[in-house]
């Protein structure tokens, strides 16, 4: 059995390869893809200590508070009532803007509306034509997706402890992968990193978030490279995705597809400490196929290799069911997972009828749904995630609609608790106003909208929005992962966030 290095469970996973979209450079290859370290706002909250800490709003207009935080490109903001939507205050509402992740916030309650909240994803092992008999089946053994976002090698490698305890030993019939359950998507935006392990492809098939783990050790000036589709358990080999070091400084990695393979380079001149990371994966359902191959293989069960086929059901040998759906969702707000985003809302967007083969149309789909159900005009979403920097909602529209969300009980207990921090950057966990919201953050684009309260004060729904899209769209291939000034760019946008929510929640009290 292959066993892995380090325990990884999936929270760690998330918490390690998906806390933002805004990932590093690539002077060097990386081992995760951190968001940048909040700034500090300027200072409110005078010191840390278990007891509740005195608000002192930010002083001047909304204008001078805007004004100070010195965030180039445009910013627009709005606060309601959470009661009486009333607006509160606001600057510049309706300027369509992109949501960035915040757009998860939208999907969350499109798919639990749509799906039910005791929803879960079925992974099916089957067979067709055949039973086991003396070790041998005789028919097809057929790897069944159900567009599962969540499904990790440890619960492949439970399907095949169930296939061998069942005497499961050889087929004498192929073994196929039927990835149909959602259409083939190569990759969610083609406007990001090649290497960005938040930017996978989609289908009905998908393992580890669609990404695999690349790992390198360096020994007298060589680097030893190797590809691997690690759990907590053990770390299964690959072998459809291969990778080489090549001689040359840019760029740091490149990728192409050839048939149902995959091939990476990366620069050699990058590998001179040991190190790792997740790299996206383009064919899901052949890299699910791989590895569940090699995992019956460490256990004594020779497979064929795999062909991807659209079959009809057959007898169910094995199967793996998800976590309910509303726990799935309330992992996605709090690690912001673009994979989660577009399966959920894909599956959902099939639920309401056929025909949707692609991100786009199934948004169109959503924000249909969303202004009839929500009267939320204006949204004009591209996909289920907001990674698409072609989205966009007006922050009067998302306020309105979480206004109307807030009515429903839902959406505010699955949205995180956001973090309000002292002049230093620290987390105050006794800080005086509560918010629970969904963050954003693409390059040059910061965004916040949820509820905040002052302790017993009246709650506030609100929508916060910054984008220097020229500055964005200014970005070449090889700056995308850290673009000179966006790490204090974004620490500038949150300082800002910070501000006027406090405003927003003092005036309210």
């Amino acid at each position: 059995m292959f066993r892995d290095r380090t325990e990884l469970s999936r929270r760690a996973l998330l918490a390690g390869a998906f806390a933002s979209l805004a990932a590093p450079a690539m002077a060097s290859a990386p081992t995760r893809s951190p968001r940048p370290p909040a700034r500090p706002a300027p200072g409110h909250i005078a010191a840390l200590s278990g007891e509740p800490a005195a608000l002192v709003a930010p002083s001047g207009s909304l204008s001078s508070l805007i004004e100070r935080a010195n965030l180039s490109g445009e910013t627009a903001m709005v606060a309601l009532d959470a009661e009486t939507g009333a607006v509160i205050e606001e600057h510049r509402a309706d300027l369509r803007m992109p949501p960035a992740s915040t757009a998860k916030a939208v999907t969350t309650l499109y798919a639990l509306q749509t799906l039910g909240a005791e929803y879960r994803f079925i992974t099916r092992v089957e067979t067709r034509g055949g039973a086991i008999a003396n070790g041998t089946l005789s028919g097809d053994l057929v790897l069944r997706g159900g567009g599962d976002p969540t499904l990790q090698t440890a619960e492949l490698a439970r399907l095949a402890d169930e296939l061998i305890e069942r005497g499961l030993r050889r087929i004498d019939g192929r073994f196929l992968v039927d990835d149909s359950a959602l259409p083939d998507i190569h990759q969610i935006d083609n406007g990001q990193p090649v290497p960005a392990g938040y930017n996978p492809a989609i289908g009905g098939l998908n393992l580890n978030f669609n990404r695999v783990y690349f790992g390198w050790e360096v020994a007298n000036g060589r680097a030893a490279l190797s590809m691997d589709a690690r759990s907590n358990t053990e770390a299964p080999g690959v072998s459809m995705i291969d990778i080489e070091a090549v001689a040359r400084s840019m760029p740091v990695y490149t990728h192409d597809v050839r048939g149902e393979r995959e091939h990476w380079t990366v620069a050699a001149n990058a590998l001179g400490t040991p190190g790792s990371r997740w790299l996206p994966v383009r064919r899901p359902g052949a890299y699910a196929g791989d590895v569940f191959r090699a995992l019956l293989a460490a256990r004594g069960c020779q497979l064929p290799e795999p062909r991807r086929a659209t079959v009809a059901p057959g007898q169910v040998l094995a199967e793996h069911r998800s976590d309910p759906l509303t726990s799935i969702l309330r992992e996605m707000l709090r690690y912001s997972t673009n994979i989660t985003a577009e399966c959920v809302g894909m599956t959902a967007s099939q639920r309401l009828g056929p025909g949707v083969q692609a991100l786009a149309p199934s948004a169109s789909r959503m924000n249909g749904w969303i202004r009839e159900r929500y009267g939320a005009a204006g949204l004009g979403l591209l996909d289920h995630s907001g990674l698409s920097e072609g989205s966009r909602i007006a922050p009067r529209t998302m306020a309105q609609y979480l206004l109307a969300a807030r009515r429903e009980g839902i959406l505010p207990d699955l949205l995180r608790a956001h973090p309000m921090r002292d002049a230093n950057g620290r987390e105050v966990a006794s800080h005086p106003v509560e918010v629970r919201a969904k963050t954003g953050t693409l390059n040059f684009v910061s965004a916040l909208a949820g509820y905040a309260q002052l302790r017993g004060g009246r709650a506030v729904v609100f929508s916060i929005v910054s984008a220097d899209l020229p500055r964005r769209a200014a970005l070449s291939d090889d700056t995308r992962e850290r673009p000179v000034g966006a790490r204090s760019w974004s620490g500038r946008a949150r300082g800002l966030q910070q501000d006027v929510i406090e405003r927003w929640s003092a005036m309210h009290s």
